[in-house]
């Protein structure tokens, strides 16, 4: 009987690399938030509201003499 195959092993990053890239992307939400928040902050003021009335004067299918 063989041996099974050795499972292949992957290479963990070093501790100290997993943590900043953690922290990275914590900064990254933290100034899109930021960004999204001075975005909504400077948006100009809403104006009035406008309104378009107009009239629909009905067709008629009779000839007018």
């Amino acid at each position: 009987m063989s041996a099974p195959p050795r499972a292949r092993r992957r290479r963990r990053l070093p501790a100290v690399v997993t943590w900043l890239i953690r922290i990275a992307i914590v900064a990254l939400a933290f100034a899109l938030g930021v960004a999204v928040g001075q975005a909504i902050e400077d948006r100009p003021p809403a104006g009035e509201p406008v309104t378009n009335i107009s009239t629909i004067r009905p067709w008629t299918q009779t000839t007018q003499p």
